[in-house]
């Protein structure tokens, strides 16, 4: 398997996606797998299986819920100065602005900030560049590059993946489904 995917290879590894999401994210997909070194059939699966979980299927750039339950994470930073007066001035709260986005919904001031520091863009003021497919897909390949779970995904610790991503075993078994259809769509 080599880079680039196809919109047709793209479609059996995420079949619940629509034409109209595979067309938007096909290019930002593969550019991202280019720079963050995802060149693999095993890094391939174990990614497009992550992004198909978080996004619903290439559906969803921000999380569904509104995030108030980040409100008084101080693990994420939302309790922090600049992020109280960013939020404030848009009218909002620092769960609600700081929400989960991305295709691997990056989630909190701390992750907004490096995020923005890894890229070079400005996601702390402006939270919705986050939810425009090329920022969606780089934003999910600096998340997996930082953490470096390309390693993990050459040793098939898809579950650590998880864990890593999510904090948790969240969704662990839609995550293995999607895994293993990726795995099997390239022929692994």
């Amino acid at each position: 398997m080599t880079l680039p995917l196809t919109i047709n290879q793209l479609k059996f590894l995420i079949p619940y996606s629509s034409l109209k999401d595979r067309e938007k994210f096909i290019e930002p997909l593969n550019l991202t797998m280019g720079i963050y070194k995802i060149n693999t059939p095993l890094r391939v699966a174990a990614f497009i299986a992550q992004v198909t979980h978080e996004s619903g299927s290439l559906h969803y750039v921000q999380e569904i819920a509104d995030g108030s339950a980040y409100e008084w994470r101080r693990d994420l930073g939302n309790l922090e100065e600049e992020a109280l007066v960013v939020a404030h001035a848009n009218g909002t709260t620092t769960g609600r602005f700081f929400r989960g986005a991305g295709l691997i919904q990056v989630t909190g001031y701390y992750n907004y900030k490096k995020c923005s520091e890894g890229l070079g863009i400005d996601f702390v003021t402006a939270p919705n560049k986050l939810t425009e497919p090329l920022y969606a897909a780089l934003s999910a390949g600096w998340y997996w590059d930082t953490h470096q779970l390309n390693k993990l995904a050459d040793v098939r610790k898809f579950r650590d993946i998880s864990v890593r991503i999510n904090g948790g075993t969240n969704g662990l078994k839609d995550r293995l489904a999607n895994y293993e259809r990726c795995l099997k769509v390239l022929g692994i």
